[in-house]
């Protein structure tokens, strides 16, 4: 199993229970909490992570975030930060990020 195929395992696991499904997009498996695109898995085994604007440069300070970028000098803008697989390789530290995409739902 790929690196990245591992990570999607872990995220399905941690979304069980919720109205989640999956959706290839932009190269990636993105995982939609009722509707809302939450993480994408990217098939380089990052994260991307839908994040609240306000929290943007407090998230970046985290290990392994950084600005997520479409394509090389096409970055995402603050509500979206890319997250290094070998930082989300616990299940702690995988959950806090898709907490933080659980916050961010604009219809909590």
């Amino acid at each position: 199993m790929e690196q990245w195929e591992s990570l999607a395992e872990r995220v399905r696991t941690l979304l069980a229970g919720t109205d989640a499904r999956e959706v290839s997009m932009f190269g990636s498996l993105a995982f939609m909490v009722d509707d809302r695109m939450h993480v994408a898995v990217r098939r380089d085994g990052d994260l991307l992570v839908h994040v609240a604007p306000a929290r943007y440069d407090e998230l970046l300070a985290l290990p392994g975030a950084r600005p997520a970028q479409m394509g090389a000098g096409r970055p995402m803008g603050p509500r979206w930060v890319e997250v290094d697989g070998g930082s989300v390789d616990d299940e702690t530290s995988l959950a806090t990020w898709l907490q933080v995409a659980r916050e961010h739902d604009p219809a909590r």
